[in-house]
């Protein structure tokens, strides 16, 4: 991560959730982060299994020139990509494990910007993660951003956050372990090597 917005609400996060693999959607309390909250976004699955935006922040919904309230996650990104990400975001969820995406955005005047884009899991009361938090915030400041939406997001990079294989790992705990995930490969693929990886390693330490 290289952004303030995104360090800040990982780090946010990452205190809440303690030794538990994700915090509880109750524990997200907006009067502690007033200063991102312009910048976040929160997705749940809906009935039809898709993954749907439940709030986003002002600035998201100034980027690309429109209230994101209720449409797909997936929608905002390059044809072609739109699959990856959906099964990403449910990967986050099911494995709780948060990503971080670099991306970028497209305006339909041709404009072109970098993104940074982080998505981290939140429990529901009965256990499961069945919500995402997450930011997205521009790498530099642009003055076409406030004038011309967005058209679409394009995919660069995706990276697993693997603070708990971390741990496992003897590395600090408060700083994540960044690995990145193949384009072409599914984030379920992702997963267990990056799992196999981390537990052989503290298991030959």
């Amino acid at each position: 991560m290289r952004l303030q917005i995104t360090t800040d609400i990982f780090d946010y996060w990452n205190a809440l959730r303690g030794e538990q693999d994700a915090p509880l959607k109750s524990q997200i309390e907006p009067g502690a982060i007033p200063h991102l909250l312009s910048s976040l976004f929160i997705l749940e699955t809906e009935a039809d299994r898709q993954i749907r935006f439940r709030l986003a922040g002002t600035k998201i919904c100034d980027l690309f020139g429109h209230d994101l309230r209720g449409e797909r996650f997936s929608a905002l990104w390059a044809n072609g990509q739109n699959e990856d990400i959906e099964k990403t975001a449910k990967g986050v969820m099911d494995h709780a494990i948060p990503t971080l995406f670099n991306a970028t955005g497209y305006s339909t005047a041709g404009h072109h910007a970098a993104f940074e884009i982080i998505m981290m899991p939140l429990r529901s009361p009965e256990g499961g993660c069945d919500r995402l938090l997450g930011a997205i915030a521009p790498a530099v400041a642009a003055s076409w951003l406030e004038i011309v939406p967005l058209e679409l997001l394009a995919l660069d990079r995706s990276r697993l956050l693997h603070d708990k294989f971390g741990r496992a790992a003897q590395v600090e705990p408060r700083r994540p372990v960044e690995v990145a995930a193949e384009k072409h490969a599914t984030f379920g693929q992702a997963v267990l090597r990056v799992m196999s990886h981390f537990l052989h390693g503290a298991t030959a330490r």
